[in-house]
């Protein structure tokens, strides 16, 4: 009975303790090799979060990086905080493209453009990074809101990678695509995001058995909550999340790295894969938005 009381009384404290803290942001550090030497990338969504971090390892890990994103300035002030970071020598390494993935009609023409105008000489690795996540949950949702988080997380994902590995399979190009899912895939959909990202899993699985015997690769990478933008708002720079398993957000880099291993030849076993980074949220219960009706 003293141990029950012990136990109850310590998880108590623990929870008191973490209101009180505010958790700083992880220092991870980015995977730095030649792992992507003589490659070149283009990321979807890549003007901040995830994809301005991907963009940030692939460039330290030896590649090319086209950035593409929907706003002018936003890829401008991107393009800028990674010469900040990395140093002015790297300019040389980065482009970047305005892209409009969830405009689906004109998803060809925008990667056409892209082809024509780029100063690299192939593209061997495309991230399917862009997303966004809004509206209500099942009964709450309207119509509008449903197909636009549609639009861009599953029709234009869908419809980019298949413009893109078309380019690959025409020229003979062996590489990678990696969507970036979400942990949301692995528990209840009751959302247009989590059901976008459920079909992105399967989308995944179909995509990676018709394009392996051309040898292109297509994997997935599951964060789960990470600290970006669409998350954390308003500057704040904690990290705690006391609903993770882990207790806090996933840094960012975490997610970075992983991409750098999947699209590296350290991956090239892992075919099909929706790979999770969910600090267990996803294999453990996890109640990340209301299910009620």
């Amino acid at each position: 009975m003293i141990r029950v009381i012990y136990r109850h009384f310590r998880k108590s404290i623990i929870k008191i303790l973490r209101k009180c803290k505010k958790l700083l942001p992880v220092k991870v550090p980015v995977l730095y090799s030649e792992l992507l030497k003589g490659r070149c990338a283009l990321i979807t969504g890549a003007t901040s979060g995830i994809g301005l971090s991907i963009a940030n390892a692939f460039l330290q890990s030896g590649a090319n990086v086209i950035l593409t994103g929907r706003n002018s300035q936003k890829l401008s002030d991107a393009k800028k905080s990674l010469l900040k970071a990395l140093g002015e020598a790297f300019d040389t390494r980065i482009e970047t493209f305005l892209i409009d993935i969830s405009d689906v009609k004109e998803i060809k023409n925008q990667f056409d453009v892209i082809l024509s105008e780029t100063k690299f000489k192939s593209i061997d690795i495309f991230v399917n990074n862009a997303g966004v996540n809004f509206g209500g949950t099942f009964g709450s949702t309207e119509i509008d809101d449903f197909e636009s988080v549609i639009e861009t997380n599953l029709e234009g994902t869908y419809f980019a990678s298949q413009v893109f590995a078309r380019y690959m399979k025409d020229n003979k190009i062996e590489g990678n695509i990696l969507h970036i899912a979400s942990s949301s895939s692995n528990r209840p959909a009751v959302s247009a995001y989590t059901c976008s990202k459920w079909a992105l899993k399967g989308l995944t699985q179909g995509m990676a058995k018709s394009l392996i015997p051309y040898g292109i690769i297509v994997n997935a990478l599951a964060p789960g909550p990470t600290a970006t933008p669409m998350l954390i708002k308003d500057g704040y720079d904690g990290i705690e999340r006391e609903e993770s398993p882990i207790g806090r957000y996933a840094a960012a880099e975490e997610i970075a790295n992983m991409a750098v291993v999947l699209t590296s030849s350290l991956g090239r076993m892992i075919v099909g894969e929706t790979v999770m980074m969910t600090g267990g949220a996803g294999v453990i219960t996890f109640d990340d938005i209301p299910y009620t009706f």
